[in-house]
């Protein structure tokens, strides 16, 4: 199963030099930054778009809050999953890096000598994204759109085959996908529980427990309709 892209005329290897060539033809500082980018960059910026997700969500407080929020608690968690999954692919697969197997790869990243197949980047990227977007779509659309930059630069860097990559967006899809049903009725009645507790309400909802005002109010309101009923 190791020589999945073994000859050069392979359309899997061509689009990998294609890609990577650009690699060579950019500045050394250029490569840095892609470099920086590809291995945290990216993975960074999308768990602070399902931060800031959250903040925004219970900012506002709707209705829905706790199962948005289970959600976002399930777009981690989905990915977690996913690398797990993908654990025994990789052994069984046994894909060496490409750079292992072709030679005049720009390589940005030294030491990689697990196997390539599927990319664990583009399996976490993709789950975090899905999930992010099953909670909130325009959230997560901007995170499916750096997930799948995210896939580019790790052919860009020369570490993995597009088909990599291609494998590890399937990956982190159908995990976070096919399971978020499971998730969801497990998680929801957990976040609902905490967006009523009183210490911890304000994780789900800005200003404490759910429908807590909505409580108070309306029997504040009854009292003093009734004292000005005996007033009268």
């Amino acid at each position: 199963m190791a020589g999945l892209a073994d000859s050069g005329s392979n359309p899997d290897v061509d689009l990998l030099y294609d890609i990577n060539g650009l690699a060579k033809a950019a500045p050394p500082w250029f490569d840095r930054v892609m470099e920086y980018v590809g291995e945290y960059g990216l993975l960074l910026a999308i768990v602070l778009l399902v931060v800031w997700c959250w903040w925004t969500v219970r900012r506002r407080g709707d209705e829905d809050a706790a199962s948005t929020v289970a959600a976002l608690v399930w777009a981690p968690l989905a990915a977690g999953v996913a690398v797990l999954v993908n654990v025994p692919i990789r052994g069984f697969v046994e894909r060496p890096r490409p750079f292992l197997d072709h030679q005049g790869l720009e390589v940005l990243v030294q030491g990689k000598t697990d196997y390539s197949f599927v990319s664990d980047h583009a399996t976490i990227v993709m789950a975090l994204a899905v999930g992010l977007f099953v909670a909130h779509r325009r959230f997560g659309l901007l995170a499916l759109v750096l997930a799948l930059f995210g896939g580019f630069i790790r052919v860009y860097m020369g570490v993995h085959y597009p088909t990599d990559v291609v494998g590890g967006f399937a990956l982190g899809t159908a995990v976070a996908l096919l399971l978020s049903p499971v998730a969801m009725a497990l998680l929801t009645p957990v976040v609902k529980a905490v967006e009523r507790s009183p210490r911890a309400g304000w994780l789900v909802r800005a200003g404490g427990r759910a429908g807590a005002q909505d409580a108070v109010v309306p029997e504040a309101r009854s009292e003093r309709a009734s004292e000005r009923d005996l007033a009268a």
